[in-house]
């Protein structure tokens, strides 16, 4: 027997049923909370810094959802051209988005998009940008209980690209391409940094992989936003996201992608 056939996150059971299930949950939170059964927003975005919901609600843009059955976080409720987009701030990591995905599902979402801040792997990324996640490197533990293991977990199919294109009028620079998911910022070495930056590897951020192979699994489009605003090298303004107006601007074009996905033109 290997080390590997040892260690439990590479031999995850997978097409074993889950003995908790995300129904279970949001069944407890409505018991608890004598909440009805209600379907939240089509597209809900999870806002994993979570400074741009805190705006929108203290602004009066966003009003809470009191019908989203969760223990953990809140949900605001967000219109942006005549429809209702559901917002969730805080769920920050892999295993935090992946839970709450799991009650987006279970609740009703159709699609789920993701806006996390990243640090910049390839030395030819501008800062500040915008990368649109179409793979990501699995150096993180949650994905490995959704597939088998592997390099990547892909980005849904149509997804990234209804981002890239409401993304594009925003005037920032946007790229598509491959990011490094990690569970660990704090340890990321330099010599990981110039390997995954030899390999085309965009930028680096806590949440992708994990989201992406939840998305896999479960058959719920994903998508995520990544927005670049540091590198190790950088000695400049880093973390420098822009204004609030700058951050609602992008709120709204992904409420726009994901409306662009689950309602092709095409539709009445």
């Amino acid at each position: 027997m290997s080390q590997n056939d040892l260690i439990p996150l590479l031999r995850h059971p997978l097409e074993r049923p889950s003995a908790f299930t995300p129904e279970a949950l949001t069944e407890a939170v409505r018991r608890e909370r004598k909440q009805e059964t209600s379907a939240v927003p089509e597209v809900c975005l999870l806002d994993f810094d979570g400074d741009i919901t805190d705006w929108l609600a203290a602004s009066g843009q966003a009003a809470r959802w009191h019908a989203w059955a969760c223990f953990h976080t809140p949900m605001y409720a967000l219109r942006v051209d005549e429809e209702t987009f559901g917002v969730i701030p805080r769920t920050i990591g892999g295993p935090f988005a992946v839970l709450v995905a799991e009650q987006l599902l279970a609740s009703g979402a159709r699609v789920i998009l993701g806006l996390t801040s990243a640090g910049r792997v390839s030395p030819s990324l501008p800062l500040p940008s915008f990368v649109i996640p179409t793979r990501a490197l699995r150096d993180e533990g949650t994905s490995y209980h959704y597939m088998a293991p592997g390099a990547f977990a892909e980005a849904s199919p149509g997804v990234a690209e209804a981002l890239h294109a409401e993304l594009r009028l925003l005037g920032r620079p946007v790229s598509l391409g491959p990011v490094w998911t990690t569970d660990a910022p704090y340890r990321e070495t330099h010599e990981q940094l110039l390997r995954h930056a030899e390999a085309g590897i965009l930028a680096v951020e806590m949440q992708a992989a994990s989201l992406f192979a939840f998305s896999t699994a479960r058959g719920l489009p994903v998508g995520v936003v990544a927005q670049v605003t540091n590198a190790v090298q950088d000695s400049g303004n880093s973390f420098d996201k822009g204004s609030h107006t700058d951050e609602f601007r992008l709120i709204q074009a992904m409420c726009r992608a994901g409306m662009r996905y689950v309602r092709p033109a095409s539709e009445p």
